[in-house]
């Protein structure tokens, strides 16, 4: 190494330092920050100035610019108070995790580029497996999210259903309130719209299998071939629960694929208090599970399981020419053999990182902890007047609205609307609206093992006043 390399690494060094400084300062500050911070349109202009130089800078100069200039500008959903969407609280061993494998770059598509990672890779899946209540056929791989996980599924249920020439015939049944991205997959995989079902839910926001059973009856009579249900294990919009059993003896009956939706909610399955409501997912044939939710990962960490590994061999597997040296033995595995990226990184680390160091007792308290959040967030809403309960806590989730007698539906949704914006521009909480039976409510989503009751009970505190002060004028007028 010359002189001037050595220099340059120097800097880097000092850089990184620096970074870790400046990053752990305002992690210690997080608590104070407003939830979100959105660049002005002087902030964007400023970011659109710098361009590209024909000519670097300092390397410092260049790391304070990132902190100030672009890093700041961001929900954080790593804060203990964003309840909005499902949020991203995650652990610093999973950053730790992350930042030493960024640092060797592995490339995890074969076993020869990435053995020991493989290695792990092929035992975490293997032990989240046992978990789901898999046996030793199964297997599955690390993806980059929810989406490509369900993806990758959907995929792999597609070819062993279907066959290439009544590909055009299958249908797909998800629910109204399955997540969207399961309809993207599977019109990116060639189902059209007219080929997918949205069953109804009940009362409780569950698929209704009856109706469920009706839509695979009529299909079928009309000659066309159901080949997968989408059941979901934690809905997005509430954390309701799919009737799992029923659905699973339906597939069955029927010679379906039956996959389950976990993102969030597989992670229920790693506790010893909640375990059972996951019951019926060991008879899923796919699962997908998204481990930068509530397993506290940075993204992009998720992972897609299945019943039979063979399947996902059987779609993604493929030998070209140049890939022969890389050809793994009976006992190893080329996951770029099982999903649709061939360079992938190492995303399994982090978590078996995380693991390590936390103990899985550790991480099944913590994601039992998200259940209290809810449960302290409904208490504190029955104490106010004129809040309306919607789904009832649960999967750490409850939604609600600000409902007082004499205003219409409109008014209603427009308070509730206005309740939120109201929280987030305060930057004391991140509460975000959502829909139900037509109605704008409400929604916490509490999964930061850091989140305290007070958190959550001055958060409903803070918006009964809004809601208090924005409904005034109305109850004036009536």
């Amino acid at each position: 190494m010359n002189k001037q390399e050595m220099r340059f690494n120097n800097q880097i060094q000092r850089a990184v330092e620096d970074f870790v400084q400046m990053f752990c300062a305002n992690k210690g500050e997080l608590a104070a920050h407003k939830i979100t911070l959105e660049a002005d349109d002087n902030q964007i202009a400023k970011l659109k100035k710098i361009g590209i130089p024909a000519k670097g800078c300092p390397i410092d100069k260049a790391v304070t610019q990132m902190m100030e200039d672009v890093y700041k500008y961001r929900a954080r959903v790593n804060h203990p108070r964003f309840f909005g969407f499902v949020p991203g609280p995650v652990s610093m061993l999973s950053w730790l995790g992350d930042i030493m494998t960024a640092a060797y770059n592995i490339h995890a598509g074969s076993w020869a580029t990435s053995s020991a990672a493989s290695c792990i890779e092929q035992e975490l899946i293997g032990w989240l497996c046992e978990q789901a209540g898999y046996t030793e056929k199964s297997g599955g791989l690390f993806v980059s999210g929810g989406s490509m996980a369900n993806m990758t599924a959907l995929t792999a249920a597609r070819d062993t259903i279907l066959k290439e020439e009544t590909r055009h015939l299958g249908v797909a049944y998800v629910s109204d309130q399955t997540h969207s991205s399961v309809e993207k997959g599977l019109r990116i995989i060639g189902i059209p719209n007219t080929r997918i079902r949205k069953i109804p839910t009940d009362g409780c926001f569950r698929m209704d299998v009856e109706q469920l059973k009706n839509a695979i009856k009529a299909d079928i009579a009309d000659g066309l071939i159901p080949f997968v249900v989408i059941a979901s294990a934690g809905t997005t919009n509430t954390g309701s629960v799919d009737p799992l059993p029923e659905i699973a003896s339906l597939c069955q009956n029927y010679g379906i694929w039956m996959h389950v939706d976990g993102a969030y909610g597989a992670s229920v399955l790693l506790t010893k208090k909640y375990k059972y409501l996951l019951k019926g997912i060991e008879a899923a044939d796919s699962i997908s599970w998204d481990a930068h939710k509530w397993l506290f990962q940075t993204y992009g960490c998720s992972m897609v399981l299945v019943k039979n590994k063979a399947n996902l061999f059987n779609t993604f597997n493929t030998h070209p020419e140049y890939l022969k040296d890389l050809e793994a033995k009976e006992d190893q595995i080329n996951y770029g053999d099982m999903g649709m990226e061939l360079t992938r990184p190492a995303r399994g680390l982090k978590l078996w990182f995380t693991l390590q160091v936390m103990g899985s007792d550790a991480m099944g308290a913590a994601i039992e902890h998200g259940f209290q959040l809810a449960e302290w967030a409904e208490d504190e809403l029955k104490k106010k007047r004129d809040w309306e309960i919607i789904s009832h806590a649960q999967l750490a989730i409850v939604n609600f609205r600000f409902a007082p007698s004499g205003i219409t539906e409109e008014q209603a949704d427009e308070l509730n609307q206005k309740i939120s914006k109201a929280i987030i521009d305060n930057g004391y909480a991140g509460v975000f609206t959502t829909e139900l039976n037509g109605k704008k409510v409400l929604r916490i989503c509490a999964i930061h093992p850091d989140t305290t009751e007070s958190d959550i009970r001055n958060t409903v505190r803070l918006l009964n006043e809004y809601a208090q002060e924005f409904y005034l004028p109305l109850r004036a007028i009536s």
